[in-house]
């Protein structure tokens, strides 16, 4: 039984890469590391818990002609403090909130750039879709600037970002 269960499950695996192949449809892989980005390290703490409590602070993501940018842009936590980032986005396309550091978002975009179609549903990212919310729950474990940004090919450039300062 256990055989044909490896069996049945590596034939899954390759009916799904070729499907894919003979389509021409690739389907984002939430979690899966590109380009040397890994999604299971996190710089600014660690995912919280959704059944503890948490303070809850609203992010709008928003644009006007070509500028995009997140309300608010500044955020300040105390350390080992859980938030619940309510995520809502007023904009007309798809938008990212993706906590990190300001210089691997910096990397994270550029490398977006050659994977625009990538996805992003970790525990420190999400892919909001227009007029749509989503939620994140995050717990603040180390002291210090980390920064939240829009990391969709051209929304970084754009300065679609904000700063999460921890004390």
């Amino acid at each position: 039984m256990r055989r044909s269960l490896i069996l049945t499950s590596a034939g899954a695996l390759l009916f799904g890469a070729a499907s894919s192949f003979l389509t021409g449809v690739i389907a984002p892989v939430p979690g899966l590391a590109h380009e040397g980005h890994d999604h299971g390290a996190f710089s600014a703490g660690e995912p919280g818990d959704p059944k503890k409590p948490a303070r809850v602070i609203k992010v709008r993501m928003r644009e006007e002609g070509n500028k995009k940018f997140f309300e608010p842009a500044r955020i300040e936590v105390r350390r080992g403090e859980q938030i619940r980032f309510a995520l809502q986005n007023d904009g007309g396309g798809p938008h990212e909130f993706v906590l990190a550091t300001a210089a691997e978002n910096r990397k994270h975009a550029d490398e977006m750039k050659k994977l625009p179609e990538m996805e992003h549903d970790d525990p420190n990212a999400k892919r909001v879709q227009a007029s749509t919310g989503a939620e994140l729950v995050w717990k603040f474990t180390k002291r210090g600037e980390f920064q939240f940004a829009c990391v969709i090919p051209g929304h970084y450039d754009a300065a679609m970002f904000g700063t999460i300062v921890v004390k």
